[in-house]
């Protein structure tokens, strides 16, 4: 199918209003002071002159860290890098894979601390499928996810099939890109169907650089974005999703994953250890089978927990500090250019381009930088085209944070050509990506779109460099 982008005449409109007085106050012949230093003091400058070669860049430690902070990274990298092995296995420390399990190793999904890749026909590794009822209930038998992968003599879960749905889309000028989306049929339901009215969501690993910066930026900072009527009359009605805190029993900020679904690092990731390679830890201590699947609760743990504290420490640690790489190109003309018609376009109105992390004492590497992350770490409505159906606490089915943009600029070098942008890995690149946007972004994508081809390359060489 071939569609005709016309653009709107409130896009016109928009675009003229934000050309005329939306900048911020920037002056976009220069960069800004510290542009370049996306993670302020922590972030990773020594990348290869050859892009092609930065393949690493997005494991590298916090620069600002400490020589004993430094070893504490090692060992974590050390049990993020590794795959775990089953719970009678011997002479290993990484014991207690499974039952269930889609991964035997985090940078299975996180590849090389990067993206993970969609699937093709098939699940793979470093993608899953959430599942919720009646908005965001688990499914009773299923629980949250689809679990790929099984320990030998136990059945897994499901083969998820995928196929890609493909449109064609003309721009202004006759530029046409090919949008593809994809659909999902669940073959083997080893354990019985879906419950009715089941959602499902196809979710790629998202790149884990720069996460102890976003844990820092203080609550009250995120909480003052907050517009969730749009009472400034901009379009842009962005709002915290409130959810449920383990560790400290309360309901606060999410910050994490897709929906923002989970408050801090340790949570995020003690929860990816229990439904992604079934390891259990002090906050997840249960292992990831439902009642009825009584063939995986016989089965024996390795221990319990069997992520100990010490492990579980240097994990979080690496997890909290792995570096921003530095930005590149960010004086060149075309991507100041670009700069200039991201914010004229209204996107630094969700992608935030500037935070400062909280003081947090000496000795502390996140503490009090200046950040460049490209997210207000709100939730906005992004239209029916990418909405999934999975609520996630408030965060409801057509509602996502804005993804940080900080080094996506390595995202392809790291990972590979296959890795895809948004959610589920479905934009193959940032025209794609930009395209998909609706909703509250509809009237700055339709805007782009409306421009010359020479113009919308500019805004693509800014996100380029960043």
């Amino acid at each position: 199918m071939k569609f005709i982008f016309v653009p709107s005449m409130f896009a016109v409109i928009f675009f003229v209003v934000f050309v005329s007085g939306c900048s911020r106050d920037l002056n976009f012949s220069k960069p800004e002071k510290n542009e370049a230093l996306s993670g302020g003091a922590t972030t990773f400058q020594k990348l290869n002159p050859d892009v092609s070669l930065s393949r690493d860049a997005y494991s590298q430690a916090a620069v600002n860290l400490s020589f004993e902070q430094r070893s504490l990274f090692a060992v974590g990298n050390a049990f993020f890098t590794a795959p775990w092995l089953p719970p009678l296995s011997k002479g290993s420390n990484r014991v207690g894979l499974g039952p269930l399990f889609n991964a035997a190793a985090c940078q299975d999904c996180h590849i090389r601390d990067g993206r993970g890749h969609p699937p093709g026909a098939v699940l793979g590794d470093s993608s899953l499928l959430r599942i919720a009822i009646a908005g965001g209930e688990p499914d009773p038998v299923y629980g949250a996810q689809i679990q790929t992968r099984a320990l030998p003599g136990l059945a897994s879960e499901a083969a998820p099939a995928v196929y890609w749905q493909h449109q064609s889309l003309q721009l202004a000028g006759g530029e046409t890109l090919s949008l593809r989306k994809p659909q999902i049929t669940m073959a083997q339901l080893n354990y019985g169907p879906l419950a009715d009215g089941a959602a499902l969501s196809l979710r790629v690993a998202p790149a884990m650089i720069g996460l102890g910066l976003l844990e820092s930026i203080a609550d009250a900072d995120i909480a003052a974005g907050e517009d969730s009527h749009d009472r400034d009359g901009d379009g842009i009605s962005g709002r915290v999703n409130r959810v449920w805190s383990e560790e400290a029993q309360a309901i606060v900020i999410g910050r994490f994953g897709w929906k923002a679904g989970q408050p801090t690092v340790r949570q995020q990731s003690l929860l990816a250890f229990s439904q992604d390679i079934g390891i259990s830890s002090g906050l997840y201590p249960n292992p990831q089978c439902s009642a009825a699947q009584t063939d995986c609760l016989a089965l024996p743990s390795a221990s319990n927990p069997e992520l100990s504290e010490s492990v579980e420490t240097a994990l979080i640690f690496y997890a909290q500090h792995l570096a921003v790489p530095a930005r590149r190109w960010h004086d060149r003309e075309d991507v100041l250019a670009g700069k200039r018609l991201f914010h004229q376009l209204g996107c630094a109105a969700c992608h935030r381009p500037q935070w400062r992390t909280a003081e947090q004492g000496v000795g502390q590497a996140l503490s009090a930088q200046l950040i460049w992350p490209y997210t207000d770490m709100l939730l906005h409505d992004m239209g029916e085209g990418l909405a999934d159906g999975v609520n996630e606490f408030s965060a409801q089915g057509n509602e996502w944070r804005t993804a940080p943009l900080w080094g996506i600029h390595l995202a392809k070098v790291v990972g590979g050509s296959a890795v895809g942008f948004l959610h589920d890995g479905r934009a193959r690149n940032f025209k794609e990506a930009i395209m998909w946007h609706g909703g509250e972004a509809k009237v700055s994508r339709d805007a782009w779109a409306s421009l010359s081809k020479e113009e919308r390359e500019k805004l693509i060489w800014f996100l380029k460099s960043l």
